[in-house]
């Protein structure tokens, strides 16, 4: 039985071909919402590929598996996967593909527990500097204004979400740079964003030694904050959300020659005020179409056998 190996080689393929064909594409930072679309797809094919190679690994090494994995299926199905075939190497494959199953799981909730953790000690402490005022309820969405020397906003996740801003952030934006600063984060909190920066960190975290995973951490983190500048330039205009992200970083040495934590703001900036023309309608459409048939290649070799079978 050689399916479960074609699977585990189309993974490997998907996770080398797939993050190069995007670097060098040139539409990502012009559409960023369809190359998070395209990461996420990338992504998914390549657990699914994993996933189907632990699956008929353990059907081909356990009959107990291979009777409820084809429960109910033809006699000329079941045949065509050549359980019999299997010989030690089964055993190991789906042993090895579960376990990393399990671990990602793992890393998976204790990202999810750290950020639960994170956020709510971030929610105390804005309400011991901001407390309710009388009459208001807890889980209201409002803007909350605390005292800072630096200028800053930001949104915590949550259900409504909590927009902060500080009282420098209000003295230096000017206008509608405000407005624009609040739509940006407004645009994180709508598109949830921090489910991907969730899943993206659990699986570089987990497999520190998978190129893949970590370039999708790092390309969700760039790729959200362009997503995030295009929904408030959209609303307010490219030059205010260029100017906005100015005056809320130039104090932090981010434009200066030596690299910082936000060195990706500069490029930011530029592009806001250089935009690129986005792509048509249409073009949009197909590459949405493309990147959703990526995960549905595996499902459709992991079927072939079977589909073969009945034809």
């Amino acid at each position: 039985m050689i399916l479960p190996a074609v699977l585990l080689l189309l993974g490997v393929l998907t996770a080398v071909v797939g993050p190069r064909l995007l670097a060098r594409a040139d539409w990502p930072d012009r559409e960023p919402v369809v190359a998070l679309w395209a990461w996420q797809c990338v992504i998914a094919a390549v657990l699914l590929c994993c996933a189907l190679s632990m699956t008929f690994s353990a059907a081909a090494a356990w009959r107990a598996v291979g009777g409820h994995v084809f429960t109910g299926a033809p006699v000329a199905v079941v045949e065509a996967y050549t359980l019999g075939t299997a010989g030690a190497w089964a055993h190991v494959t789906a042993v090895m593909l579960a376990c990393g199953g399990l671990w990602s799981g793992a890393m998976l909730v204790r990202e999810i527990a750290r950020a639960r953790a994170r956020r709510r000690a971030r929610r105390a402490e804005l309400l011991r500097r901001a407390p309710l005022l009388p009459g208001e309820e807890p889980g209201s969405d409002r803007l909350v204004v605390l005292e800072g020397d630096r200028p800053d906003a930001w949104c915590l996740p949550g259900t409504p979400p909590q927009l902060v801003v500080t009282t420098a952030a209000l003295r230096r934006l000017k206008g509608r740079q405000l407005d624009a600063v609040l739509a940006h984060e407004r645009g994180h909190a709508r598109a949830r964003h921090d489910w991907l920066l969730h899943c993206s960190s659990a699986l570089a975290d987990g497999f520190p030694q998978v190129p893949v995973f970590s370039a999708f951490r790092d390309e969700m983190h760039r790729l959200v904050e362009l997503a995030a500048d295009d929904t408030a330039s959209r609303r307010f205009g490219r030059l205010t959300t260029a100017l906005a992200l100015v005056e809320l970083n130039e104090d932090r040495g981010v434009f200066g020659p030596c690299p910082t934590a936000h060195a990706h703001v500069p490029a930011r900036v530029h592009r806001l005020l250089t935009p690129g023309d986005r792509l048509p309608p249409s073009r949009r459409l197909r590459l949405t179409a493309a990147a959703s048939l990526v995960p549905a290649l595996p499902v459709l070799v992991a079927f072939l056998p079977g589909l073969r079978a009945l034809g």
